[in-house]
């Protein structure tokens, strides 16, 4: 998480770059709490992929999509409904056309509130950027599959069930084979499990590893994570090691009576000897509570 020494979460979107043919990345420039957004151009409609946090960022997002688009019909989508991700929403209201599916959409009706307030306590310059945060609703819900037709180019909007959240979702663009993945994948950084019981216990190590083996079957060319530097399919296959490693870890301590205080020391000293690059390291131990929670429930 952020702290008051980390920098300002400010969206660049002067860094705006192509990655395939009417397909751009806003990178997050490795600022804590940017994600990485997305702007997918067809013929008549362009598709934005995250707001950035708050009016202010997302209001620059939308500049830059309604220059991108010029003239094209805007849609916007989000990955899951966390701040980063999801809390501008409000600024392309009246601009786009807003697509979410189900599970998110129910994750920022009964949990938007309390993720505002647990944000803004991460100090003044997440705080700032969340002043006068509204939540929409969205124009579309869906299930589980969208095809969204941009003329010419139709992308992918999938819900992939629980992992990082109740309601992530992936979005690909298969004629370059482009996957946009939130935060179920980041590069070179620890997954980010929001394990905060008894508030948020929604995470799931165990989906979360199905979900990875799933997009790893699309076999995608180019993978957009949440946070981190555009990449391939290793990305993934990262996220899946660390994931099935991370698991077999503690559930093998566990087994074996282990307390779990202890198995949360061993496993990090573990993990962090094998990523000493990685950041976010404070998400190894969400991870391992998570995980003890789920071997206790399958037991």
């Amino acid at each position: 998480m952020a702290d008051t020494a980390s920098p300002a979460p400010i969206v660049v979107t002067e860094d705006v770059y192509d990655i395939a043919s009417d397909l751009l990345v806003i990178p997050d420039r490795g600022t804590p709490l940017v994600p990485n957004i997305g702007l997918i151009g067809g013929s008549h409609s362009v598709l934005v992929v995250d707001t950035g946090m708050g009016r202010n960022n997302a209001r620059k997002v939308l500049d830059a999509a309604l220059e991108f688009a010029r003239g094209r019909r805007l849609y916007l989508t989000t990955t899951h409904f966390h701040p980063e991700h999801a809390f501008g929403a409000e600024v392309f209201a009246e601009a786009s056309t807003v697509l979410m599916n189900q599970d998110q959409a129910r994750d920022l009706t009964t949990k938007g509130q309390a993720y505002l307030s647990f944000f803004r306590d991460m100090g003044e310059a997440v705080a700032r950027e969340l002043t006068d945060v509204e939540f929409v609703k969205p124009d579309v819900v869906y299930r589980s599959s969208y095809d969204l037709d941009l003329g010419g180019r139709v992308v992918q909007l999938r819900a992939t069930g629980q992992a990082h959240t109740l309601g992530d979702q992936v979005v690909t663009v298969p004629d370059v084979g482009a996957l946009f993945t939130g935060d179920l994948v980041e590069a070179r950084q620890f997954a980010i499990f929001p394990w905060f019981p008894p508030n948020d216990v929604d995470v799931s190590g165990v989906r979360w590893q199905q979900v990875i083996e799933h997009l790893l079957d699309q076999e995608p060319e180019l993978v957009i994570p949440g946070h981190g530097e555009v990449g391939n399919r290793s990305l993934l296959t990262d996220v899946h090691t660390y994931l099935r490693t991370l698991r077999e870890e503690v559930w093998t301590r566990l087994s074996g009576g282990i307390p779990e205080d202890e198995v949360v020391a061993e496993v990090e000293r573990l993990m962090f000897a094998a990523h000493p690059e990685w950041v976010g390291r404070e998400w190894v131990a969400h991870g391992i509570s998570c995980l003890a929670y789920e071997h206790t429930a399958s037991n």
